[in-house]
């Protein structure tokens, strides 16, 4: 997976080698990995959303309401991956990312319904 995120988009993913130990030897290589590209791409006239804690350091969007989110396609730009600023929680991709990963048999991500005009998105 490590290079499979690196190859599509290297900019949006950083890791880090994890110590691991074996009683047997030879043990196995880990990665932690994190998305580090956040963008602001929520179109906040277009969407449905709730603010809360607006004008404040902790602004965010209210998820336990329904919501509807619309995405400023320029401000997403070439990225493959991504977290919306104030929405850091989720994990955004597009198909291109998607099927870089099916096809190099990544096994263990489930990959969301897209929401918005987005396609790719989990919670």
């Amino acid at each position: 997976m490590k290079s499979v995120l690196e190859a599509d988009d290297r900019e949006g993913v950083a890791f880090l080698r994890c110590e691991t130990r074996s009683l047997k030897g030879g043990a196995p290589v880990y990665w932690l990995c994190d998305i580090v590209r956040r963008l602001d791409v929520i179109d906040e006239e277009k969407s449905i959303v709730e603010v809360l804690d607006d004008g404040t350091d902790f602004r965010r969007y209210d998820n336990m309401t329904t919501s509807g989110y619309a995405f400023r396609e320029e401000a997403i730009g070439s990225a493959h991956i991504f977290r919306p600023r104030f929405l850091e929680q989720w994990i955004i991709y597009d198909q291109a990312m998607k099927d870089a990963c099916k096809a190099a048999g990544v096994r263990g991500l489930n990959f969301g319904y897209a929401y918005g005009n987005y396609k790719g998105l989990h919670p």
